[in-house]
C-alpha cells in the first residue's frame, strides 16, 4: 500500500482543528439543546418549565414543610409558583461560595436531593429542574422568605442581575448575591418563584397547556392528602381560581379516574420494604467511591374492576407520574396477575386443564393508581417518564400480593365481590381464546383455499371494506327476495333463523355455542370483546334489516345487543345501521308510481293530501308484514338501493345510558322490566300490534 503524500495528508486535515471543538458551559448546554432536558421545545416543553418548579415546592409538603402552593398565571405571559415551605437556603454554600439561591438556580445538578439530608425522598432527581427553567426564561424572580427577612434575586436567562423595572424588557444589569427586600414574621416562609420564558426558543405558537396544569394540580392533590394546591389564572385580567384538596389519597383518586360501573368497592394496598443498590457516593475530600446502600422504599396502590373493557393503570414516583411505567408498574402487574391465578385455581375457576389467565385479561376493566416514595431514584430521561430502580420492581410485587390476599381475596366481607372479580377475567379469557379461534377462521380465503365462511352467506364479489355491506336478514324468505333485490358486487347477505340468544343474560361460552351468534362473529371476521380489531372487519357496513311488525323489533333489539356487548367498536365507529322498509303501499289511480309510508300517521297525511287533489286510491293500502312479502323491484327500491334508501345509524351516544337501557330491556332482572312495561302500556296504539 502506498502511504500518502504530506500535501494530501495536510490537505484533509486542515478543514477540521482544535479551534472547531467547543465546550458549553454551565446554562449554555440548556439553551443549545433544550429538547434534552424538558422533552421538547412546544407547548408540551413549555408546560413542563411550571412542573419543574411545582416538584421543588411538592418536595416540601412530602417532607413535612408545605400545605399550600399557588400557581399564577399573568396576564403578560409569565407564571409564577408560590409555597409555604422552609424556603431556599439563603445561605453561602461553602465550595461554591456562592448562596443557596444563586448554587439552585444556576447550577446543573446542585440542590438538597442528592442525599445531604435535605430531602428524605423527593420527586426533583437530577437538581437541574429550576436552573433549567432559568436557563430557558428571559427573566425570573426569586423571593424567599426565610429567617425573618425577604430577600429577592433576579436572572435574565440563567445570568445573575438587577433589573431597572418590571417585566423581561427592562434594562438589566449584571450583578452577584442577593439583596434583601424588607422584613417578614419568622413564622412566615416560602419561596416564590416568577419566570417569563424565552420564548424565540420555543415552536411558534407554543403554550402554557392549561387544562394539563389543572389535571396535574388535582392528580398531586390526590397523591399528597391534605395538601392544597390553587391555580389562579390572571390572563384575562380578572381573577379566575381553582383549588384542589383531597384528603382520601389514592382510594378516591381511583374513583375519580374509573368512567365505567363498579364491580368490586377499591382495594387499598400499604406497605414497605427494604432493598439495596450500589450507587457512587461523595467522600469526605470530594471523589466518588462506589457504595453499596440500603434504600427504603413505600408502596401505596388503590384498584378496583368495573363492568367496562378499558384499563386505566396510573403509575407514580415521589409524586411525579410515570406515563411510561417502569420497575413499579411492572412488579405490580406481575404480582396482580400471579395471585389471581393462584385464587383462581383455589376457587376453582380455573380448572387443571385450563390455560392460565394473561395479563390482558387480568387488566380488562381495572382502574388502578399505583405510587411508590423512593429516596433517589433512577429515571430513564429527565422527564421522569419511565422508573427505573431494579430493587423497586420486588417490593411492589411482595406488597401488593400480600396485600390483594389480605384486603380483597381472603376478607369475608369481599368474598362475593372477590368471586365476581374472577369470574370476570375467566370470562375475558375465554373471550380471547374464543376470538382468537374465530378471528383465525373468519379471515378471507383466497381462492385457492378452502372457505370456512357459512355456507348460507350470500357473499358479495367486491373486497373493498370501504363498498361492503353485510345484511342481516330474518329467515330464507327474505334472503330470495334479498339475493334478486341487492347488487351482488358489493352487498353480502346472512339470513338468520329466528331470535338470536339474548346475549346480555347469557355467558360468552352460551353466545359462542349459539350457532347465529357463532355465524354473525365468524362473518364479521373482526373477533370479539377486548380483542376486536375494527381493521379485519369484512364489511364496511352492517345493516340489521328486519321485518316492520314486534317480533322484527325485538330481533334488532337482540342483534344490537350482541353488537353493542361484544363488538362495540363497530357502534363507536358508526358502522352498524338499520334498514328503514316501509310499511305501506299506496297505489293512486292515473298515478305512475305508488306511494310508500314509514308510519301510521304519515299514511294518514298521504291520505289526506290524495283527497285533497280529488285522486283516489287504487285498491286496497298494501301493509307490509315481512320483506319476504315485497317483490324485488320494491325491496331494492325502497330499501337496498343506496340511491333511494333510509338507513338508520347505530350511534353510541350516552354509553352509561344505553348500558342501562340494555340491562333494563334484556337483562336477568325481570322486576324493574315488568314495571316499565306496565308503566308505558297505556302509550301502546294495540291497532298496530300483529296479532
Amino acid at each position: 500500500m502506498t502511504a500518502p503524500s504530506p500535501a494530501s495528508s495536510a490537505s484533509k486535515d486542515s478543514g477540521y482543528t482544535a479551534k472547531h471543538l467547543s465546550v458549553l458551559e454551565g446554562l449554555e448546554a440548556v439553551r443549545k439543546r433544550p429538547g434534552m432536558y424538558i422533552g421538547s421545545t412546544d407547548s408540551k416543553g413549555l408546560t413542563h418549565l411550571a412542573y419543574e418548579i411545582v416538584d421543588n415546592a411538592v418536595d416540601e409538603a412530602l417532607a413535612g414543610h408545605c400545605n399550600r402552593i399557588e400557581m399564577t398565571l399573568h396576564a403578560d405571559g409569565s407564571v409564577e409558583v408560590g409555597d409555604d415551605g422552609r424556603g431556599i437556603p439563603v445561605d453561602v454554600e461553602p465550595k461554591s461560595g456562592l448562596t443557596g439561591v444563586e448554587l439552585v438556580m444556576t447550577k446543573l445538578h446542585a440542590g438538597g436531593k442528592f442525599g445531604g439530608g435535605g430531602y428524605k425522598t423527593s420527586g426533583g432527581l437530577h437538581g437541574v429542574g429550576a436552573s433549567v427553567v432559568n436557563a430557558l426564561s428571559v427573566r425570573l424572580d426569586v423571593v424567599v422568605r426565610r429567617g425573618g427577612r425577604v430577600h429577592t434575586m433576579s436572572f435574565s436567562r440563567g445570568v445573575p442581575g438587577v433589573f431597572a423595572g418590571e417585566g423581561p424588557a427592562a434594562a438589566f444589569t449584571p450583578r452577584d448575591g442577593l439583596s434583601v427586600a424588607g422584613k417578614a414574621p419568622k413564622t412566615v416562609t416560602g419561596t416564590s418563584v416568577r419566570w417569563w420564558p424565552d420564548l424565540p426558543l420555543f415552536s411558534k405558537g407554543s403554550a402554557v397547556d392549561v387544562e394539563q396544569l389543572h389535571d396535574r394540580l388535582r392528580q398531586t392533590a390526590f397523591l399528597v392528602p391534605g395538601l392544597t394546591l390553587a391555580l389562579l389564572d390572571r390572563r384575562s385580567g380578572e381573577l379566575v381560581e381553582e383549588s384542589f384538596r383531597f384528603d382520601g389519597g389514592t382510594a378516591d383518586f381511583v374513583e375519580h379516574l374509573a368512567v365505567d360501573g363498579a364491580v368490586c368497592d377499591p382495594v387499598h394496598i400499604v406497605g414497605s420494604g427494604n432493598y439495596s443498590e450500589t450507587v457512587p457516593v461523595l467522600d469526605d475530600v470530594g471523589h466518588m467511591v462506589t457504595t453499596k446502600v440500603e434504600r427504603h422504599c413505600e408502596v401505596d396502590v388503590a384498584l378496583r374492576w368495573g363492568t367496562g373493557y378499558d384499563t386505566k393503570v396510573q403509575s407514580f414516583c415521589n409524586v411525579v407520574a410515570t406515563p411510561h411505567g417502569g420497575t413499579h408498574q411492572n412488579g405490580f402487574e406481575r404480582a396482580l396477575l400471579k395471585t389471581l391465578n393462584d385464587a383462581m385455581k383455589a376457587a376453582r375457576v380455573l380448572r387443571a386443564n385450563d390455560d392460565l389467565v394473561i395479563k390482558d385479561d387480568v387488566l380488562e376493566g381495572l382502574t388502578a393508581v399505583v405510587t411508590v416514595k423512593v429516596p433517589e431514584p433512577q429515571y430513564l430521561g429527565q422527564t421522569k417518564d419511565e422508573l427505573g430502580t431494579p430493587g423497586v420492581s420486588k417490593i411492589v410485587a411482595d406488597v401488593v400480593a400480600r396485600g390483594l390476599r389480605t384486603e380483597f381475596l381472603d376478607n369475608k366481607k369481599r368474598k362475593a365481590q372477590a368471586r365476581v372479580v374472577l369470574d370476570k377475567v375467566a370470562a375475558a379469557a375465554k373471550t380471547r381464546q374464543a376470538a382468537k379461534a374465530s378471528k383465525d377462521a373468519a379471515r378471507r380465503k383466497t381462492a385457492l383455499e378452502t372457505s370456512t365462511l357459512p355456507a348460507k352467506l350470500a357473499d358479495c364479489r367486491s373486497t373493498d371494506v370501504s363498498r361492503t355491506e353485510l345484511w342481516l336478514v330474518e329467515g330464507d324468505s327474505a334472503l330470495g327476495t334479498g339475493k334478486l333485490a341487492r347488487n351482488s358486487e358489493f352487498q353480502a347477505l346472512l339470513p338468520l333463523r329466528g331470535k338470536i340468544l339474548n346475549v346480555q343474560k347469557a355467558g360468552v361460552s352460551e353466545m359462542l355455542s349459539n350457532a347465529e351468534c357463532a355465524s354473525i362473529i365468524q362473518v364479521v371476521g373482526a373477533g370479539t370483546g377486548r380483542t376486536f380489531d375494527l381493521e379485519q372487519m369484512r364489511y364496511g357496513k352492517i345493516v340489521i334489516t328486519t321485518d316492520a311488525d314486534v317480533d322484527g323489533a325485538h330481533i334488532r333489539c337482540l342483534l344490537i345487543t350482541l353488537f353493542a356487548r361484544y363488538m362495540r367498536p363497530v357502534i363507536e365507529a358508526g358502522r352498524l345501521y338499520a334498514a328503514v322498509p316501509p310499511l305501506h303501499r299506496i297505489e293512486v289511480a292515473g298515478a305512475k308510481e305508488p306511494i310508500y309510508t314509514y308510519s301510521e300517521k304519515q299514511m294518514q297525511g298521504e291520505l289526506k293530501k290524495i283527497a285533497a287533489r280529488g285522486a283516489k286510491v287504487k285498491g286496497q293500502i298494501q301493509r307490509y308484514k315481512g320483506l319476504g312479502e315485497m317483490d324485488p323491484d320494491q325491496l331494492a327500491e325502497t330499501t337496498m338501493h343506496p340511491a333511494t334508501r333510509t338507513l338508520r345509524r347505530i350511534n353510541p351516544g350516552d354509553t352509561d345510558g344505553a348500558e342501562r337501557v340494555l340491562e333494563l330491556l334484556m337483562g336477568n332482572d325481570v322486576a324493574p322490566r315488568r314495571d316499565f312495561i306496565v308503566s308505558s302500556a297505556s302509550r301502546v296504539n294495540r291497532e298496530l300490534l300483529d296479532t
